[in-house]
């Protein structure tokens, strides 16, 4: 479970978008990425006490059913869905721009049907064989990123290289409030650890939620504060960009020999590992709006080997903005398509911090204690955590990368909330079934 969430945590958010977060932030993008974490934490406590007590496909989806209201059940699921349906697409422009770092002259749009296809026939399999798959998948891109730590550790602290952090402009060569304005990167990066809730309706036990969830957040919080931190000790933070991996251009500076190579390949396994991830938690998402009655009953079957094949396969459409993007667009492909995934994703952290706010409020203290896990600050921290996020999202209008994600998020929050009187209306009639 922890490694699935990994998986989908850790891809182009830190090895590519990481670029975009630097040029904005410079060296105080230590700080962003703090931030980020923190945030993360507290959503991912509140989601881990829930899912400790509610153990469900569709997670956060069904909390907000259970807690707050069915519109906020609704919007929550199909922004999510949206959200990391778009992703996948955000992590296929990432892997084909690495894949042309080796092979220059293929298109990009052969890449992406390559990698759609093996992704789905890998999702296609067993849960127990894809979680084997994604297990050491997001092994090779963590070992290979705590070594990136460790070495880069090592050149700035033996004065084997020169520490950028107050060159080229200083900590803040943009300003103080440069940082925040750069949250909603890191936010982006750890679109994912939402994971352990979604795959919690299929673990062997509640128990395995708490040690599942504090592994996942310590070795999230390590590798993108350690990551960044030493990036930009290494680069200098004005030649960090998104045309390459930052990553990839660390290991060409320090000149080890073949170094850069390898790290190209450890970022494609990546990127491709958070595809992976993000077509996982997308089908389970459709698969539990299904099940709810708000989209198709055939979407809510599985297959033999267990898995929702026809909600997978619709819940592939970001392979389609990845295809269009790299046609026409292929420079900013992945800025765009990072832009309008964060809205969705940030939406269902909201009304998951606001069921968890109300969970809490109607359980006493000795039923909160029986919980195989407990989030610290409770109800208090959630609040917190929400006012973050919305500012966080909010902040999006003030950088040109970013500005797509309010500009398209309140229409889209429109949109859902039509479709879900819609929804309304056919369940009331008996036109959907559960």
């Amino acid at each position: 479970m922890a490694m699935v969430a990994v998986g989908g945590s850790i891809g182009t958010g830190l090895l590519l978008g990481s670029g975009a977060a630097v040029q904005i932030a410079g060296p105080a993008v230590i700080l962003t990425y703090l931030a980020g974490a923190f945030l993360a934490w507290i959503v991912t406590n509140a989601l881990g006490e829930l899912a400790s007590a509610h153990p469900a496909a569709g997670s956060f989806g069904l909390y907000a059913d259970l807690y707050l209201n069915p519109w906020a059940g609704f919007v929550a699921r199909y922004g999510y869905w949206f959200s990391v349906s778009i992703a996948v697409g955000a992590e296929l422009v990432a892997a084909t721009t690495y894949s042309q770092y080796w092979f220059p002259s293929v298109p990009g749009i052969v890449w992406v049907a390559v990698y759609t296809a093996v992704l789905l026939l890998i999702n296609l399999s067993t849960v127990g064989s894809y979680g084997r798959f994604e297990f050491w998948f997001a092994m090779v891109k963590v070992v290979a990123i705590v070594a990136f730590i460790l070495a880069g550790t090592w050149l700035l602290v033996g004065g084997r290289t020169v520490s950028h952090y107050s060159a080229d402009g200083g900590f803040f060569p943009h300003g103080p409030v440069a940082p925040l304005l750069a949250v909603s990167f890191p936010l982006f990066s750890f679109l994912g650890i939402e994971m352990v809730a979604i795959s919690s309706g299929e673990a062997r036990g509640a128990k395995e939620i708490p040690r599942a969830t504090r592994m996942m957040i310590a070795l999230l919080a390590f590798v993108y504060v350690g990551a960044t931190a030493v990036l930009v000790g290494i680069l200098p933070w004005n030649r960090v960009g998104i045309s390459q991996g930052p990553f990839v251009t660390v290991f060409e500076v320090t000149g080890i020999p073949a170094a850069s190579t390898l790290v190209n390949f450890v970022v494609l396994t990546a990127a491709l590992s958070g595809a992976n991830a993000n077509i996982y938690a997308a089908s389970r998402m459709l698969f539990s709006l299904a099940r709810r009655g708000y989209a198709p009953a055939k979407l809510g079957r599985l297959n033999a080997a267990g898995s929702p094949r026809l909600a997978l396969l619709i819940s592939g459409f970001g392979v389609l903005a990845a295809i269009a993007m790299e046609q026409w667009a292929p420079q900013s492909a992945y800025l765009y398509i990072l832009g309008a995934s964060l809205f969705g994703g940030m939406l269902a952290w909201c009304i998951a911090l606001a069921a968890h706010i109300s969970f809490r409020r109607r359980h006493t203290p000795a039923q909160l204690a029986a919980l195989p896990m407990r989030a610290p600050g409770g109800a208090f921290l959630s609040a917190v955590g929400f006012a973050g996020i919305a500012l966080a999202v909010a902040s999006t209008w003030w950088v040109p990368q970013t500005r797509i994600t309010v500009v398209t998020g309140l229409p889209f929050l429109a949109l859902l909330s039509l479709a879900y009187l819609f929804a309304r209306k056919r369940l009331g009639s008996g036109t959907i079934s559960t």
